[in-house]
């Protein structure tokens, strides 16, 4: 067996420092091969591509017929054929293929294209194949493989299908169709899934798109929480088809722990009945991040969902009762500038800005234009919410970090709330002088604070950073002054877990 490798790893590391070039692999099986395979490798590692190499022999038999096998690579760039048969008397022929799903071409068809010299085809990115003229001994050993693994290539199908089956939701929602956007979003997760520390929770997963492209990679264990019943049948039919890496379960991340009395009907659903079910216990917060969360923010209620979690992270409520969950989601650009604004943009920095700032470390991965995702909407089109002075052409992929650091013996679950209530208290007019809301807490006590801070007097709340807010109610925590102002007797009320405010 010979192999071409070209490109370079996404790591930005060569294959030279793997001693890698032109690789010679020395194959015995029943039949004689002479394989030739070009494997792209500039977004795959060379890792990735030795379980390509070692899983390869899985798919040989004595049927003469043509494979697309590809391996655990980041991204299925450059998907490769194998020939299976007596070596070629002269010549090598080297198809490459832009598709997301494996072909298999019976030996009629090989020996119609190869008479005349190699055919090389090409497909574009958005187009898929299907099996075709399967001869009866070939796919009675496609039967006979072991269930699928993380080893083997799940097939993503048709772009136009996929397509379909999205825009038959009736809720305003979007998917994610395009296999390379999907690789763009388990690119980012790649580390993660190479050592298999976290759980993946996928949200709405829809035709699960980007569930097999997790799959592909090596994902040990992926949730999908599917909040359609119209999508769970064929998730739970590609459970069925793998060794325990997928499981399916009809929940709406979005509606975990709702509010209110009466019976709990799914989507809707506890996170504590989720975790237990799935088996996933609480761990310390500087522990390890036990589950990553990734999917769309929905549009309708993007900003109230950011409200939500963020007072369940502070009172470490919902899923982080269980740890540092991480969230990986695409969110509109409007709402991701003031998630991001800086002290001083008054327009933008606001209480929701410090609050998760505070608490989290916010890395911009990647921007998408709208007109990437599919959008089922009752009206057709890309629906995309109207901003008039904010930027809002993409949704941003954000990878949203809980702090090991974040909770002390000042900070702690239990008065996180009344720093919640502190911070949007000064937020609410960005142009007001700290040292007046001070003092409107406990008269006369704003000079002095601002003196431990080193902070002047005529200095604007929205001018405060994150992180000195969290240094300021630090103060306030220790100063006898404060602690029988009427903040600390604030009563919150259901904006906390509505997300209003």
């Amino acid at each position: 067996m010979k192999v071409l490798v070209s490109g370079l790893s996404a790591g930005g590391r060569g294959l030279s420092e793997y001693g890698w070039g032109r690789v010679s692999v020395a194959l015995h099986a029943r039949v004689q091969c002479d394989i030739t395979v070009f494997v792209d490798v500039r977004r795959c590692g060379a890792a990735a591509l030795l379980c390509q190499l070692r899983d390869l022999t899985l798919l040989l038999s004595s049927e003469r017929s043509i494979m697309s096998v590809c391996g655990r690579s980041r991204v299925l760039v450059l998907s490769a054929r194998v020939l299976l048969g007596p070596p070629l008397v002269s010549g090598r022929c080297v198809w490459r293929a832009l598709s997301s799903s494996a072909s298999v071409l019976s030996v009629g068809e090989w020996r119609r294209t190869s008479a005349g010299g190699c055919r090389v085809e090409q497909t574009s990115r958005s187009s898929g194949r299907t099996c075709r003229n399967l001869s009866a001994a070939a796919a009675n050993f496609l039967n006979q493989l072991r269930p699928l693994s993380r080893y083997d290539p799940l097939d993503l199908g048709e772009v136009e299908e996929n397509t379909r089956k999205a825009l038959t939701c009736k809720h305003l929602r979007r998917f994610i169709i395009d296999p390379e956007l999907a690789h763009v979003v388990t690119e980012h997760l790649t580390p993660d899934i190479e050592e298999g520390k976290a759980v993946i929770f996928e949200c709405n997963p829809g035709p699960g798109v980007l569930t097999r492209t997790l799959l592909n990679c090596g994902a040990h264990r992926v949730v999908a929480l599917e909040s359609d019943k119209s999508f769970l049948p064929e998730l739970q039919e590609l459970e069925g088809k793998l060794d325990g890496q997928l499981q399916v379960i009809h929940c709406d991340f979005f509606k975990l722990d709702p509010i209110g009395q009466g019976s709990m009907k799914p989507p809707a659903m506890f996170s504590e009945k989720l975790f237990s079910d799935l088996g996933i216990c609480e761990v310390p917060w500087t522990a390890d991040v036990p589950v990553k969360v990734v999917g769309i923010f929905s549009q309708r209620n993007e900003r109230n969902m950011l409200w939500k979690l963020v007072y369940a992270l502070y009172e470490r409520l919902s899923v982080f009762r269980y740890g540092r969950v991480e969230l990986i989601m695409f969110i509109s650009e409007r709402e991701y500038t003031k998630l991001a604004a800086r002290p001083g943009d008054y327009r933008n920095y606001q209480a929701l800005s410090a609050l998760w700032q505070m608490a989290c470390d916010i890395e911009l991965l990647h921007r998408e234009p709208w007109s990437s995702f599919v959008t089922a909407s009752k009206h057709g089109g890309p629906a995309i919410p109207k901003s008039t002075h904010v930027p809002n052409d993409h949704l941003c992929l954000v990878r949203i970090t809980p702090r090991e650091d974040f909770f002390s013996s000042t900070v702690t679950p239990f008065n996180s709330s009344t720093l919640v209530m502190m911070v949007k208290q000064c937020l609410t007019k960005r142009r007001c002088r700290l040292i007046d809301k001070l003092d409107s807490w406990s008269a006369g006590s704003g000079t002095d604070v601002l003196l431990q801070m080193g902070l002047f007097e005529d200095v604007m709340t929205g001018q405060i950073s994150p992180s000195e807010y969290k240094r300021l109610f630090e103060l306030m925590e220790k100063s006898e002054e404060f602690t029988q102002s009427w903040l600390y007797d604030e009563i919150l009320e259901n904006t906390k877990n509505t997300g209003c405010g």
